[in-house]
């Protein structure tokens, strides 16, 4: 029998989702009522949301805006402003209505570059937002590609903190536009090709290698030692990252002659990223996570509401019972709520 007592264990979830109404209703008008394969559309409201935070000894929820994210229909520049506008406006009333449950990650209008960087200091000045929630890529444009340099210059300068979380792979059906043009309408086509080869929904595992890309481009590109002062969740347990770090970082250095050492890789890891436990990293992903990093850099996430309530409390279970055999009950606080509590200031 089990000596902790888990129901009594404060909970603090970086990774849950919201679907606000106008949103609900720019998915609908821009075609994705099965966003990345989805069957529907989850049901949603900050009473259900708090009614299972309760069931679960949730503290506090952090809420964002999931895949496919704000730029739902590629390059349409006022689309994606507008909607990333009004979910942020909608997100920050939610959280001034119910201030005892929610904080929230702001989205950007990317890849424009003006307009996201207008909305991060908007979203941090005059909504509350605690951070921002961005996705692997955002038409095709991946974290670390020299077109978002000035946003991610204007994050660090705002020492912001980035729930990164995966999407489904896209890339640019027209040859002529290449990396680092997809700022501006003028520069790109507008016809985009997802990349899913088995036809299944993406979450099951496209998601996984696709923010795993980001985060590989985000250290080959050196963008985390140029912008210090960002701090990076990196969702899903990692995702497969831990397995093929070490494989990018000696063959960089072997067949290129670049790239950043496996060893600095794995030292920005622990000292710049947090990792959140949504999805299913027991029994396994977790023992990968952990030859990198400490339990320090762990947080929890309940992926609600795109994970339903049932898998979120089973999830819980799975979670309870592999922490309890690897670690001591005052770690395991750290976990659920101690180590977000530190990071966001709560």
């Amino acid at each position: 029998m089990s000596s902790i007592n888990f129901d009594r264990l404060e909970r603090v979830d970086v990774h849950s989702h919201a679907i606000t109404p106008k949103y609900r209703e720019f998915l609908i008008q821009t075609g994705h009522q099965n966003p990345d394969g989805m069957p529907a559309i989850p049901e949603w409201t900050p009473e259900q949301h708090i009614s299972l935070m309760k069931e679960t000894n949730i503290t506090t929820s952090i809420l964002s805006i999931s895949t496919p994210g704000t730029y739902l229909l590629p390059f349409n520049q006022s689309l994606t402003k507008e909607i990333s506008r009004t979910t942020n406006i909608e997100l920050s009333e939610i959280c001034a209505a119910y201030p005892q449950h929610f904080r929230f990650f702001a989205s950007l209008p990317l890849p424009f570059v003006a307009e996201s960087i207008a909305e991060i200091d908007y979203a941090l000045d005059t909504l509350g937002a605690v951070g921002f929630c961005v996705l692997s890529n955002a038409n095709g444009v991946y974290m670390g590609d020299k077109a978002l340099d000035p946003i991610f210059d204007r994050l660090n300068e705002r020492k912001a903190i980035i729930l990164m979380h995966p999407t489904s792979c896209k890339i640019l059906s027209h040859a002529h536009c290449q990396s680092g043009a997809a700022a501006s309408d003028s520069d790109c086509g507008t016809e985009m090709t997802v990349v899913n080869p088995l036809q299944i929904p993406s979450g099951l595992l496209e998601y996984m290698f696709d923010e795993t890309r980001a985060v590989v481009n985000l250290l080959l590109s050196e963008t985390i030692t140029r912008c210090p002062d960002i701090k990076f969740i990196m969702s899903h347990a990692g995702c497969v990252l831990p397995l093929v770090l070490e494989r990018v970082a000696v063959a960089m250095q072997t067949f290129f002659g670049a790239g950043v050492d496996s060893n600095d890789m794995k030292r920005l890891l622990r000292e710049r990223f947090h990792f959140d436990l949504a999805g299913l990293p027991w029994p396994d992903m977790i023992h990968a996570l952990l030859r990198i990093v400490g339990p320090e850099r762990l947080v929890y996430g309940s992926d609600y509401c795109w994970t339903p309530p049932a898998l979120v409390k089973t999830l819980i279970q799975k979670m309870d019972e592999g922490a309890e055999e690897i670690w001591r009950e005052d770690t395991i606080k750290e976990v659920y709520a101690g180590n977000a509590k530190k990071l966001f200031g709560l």
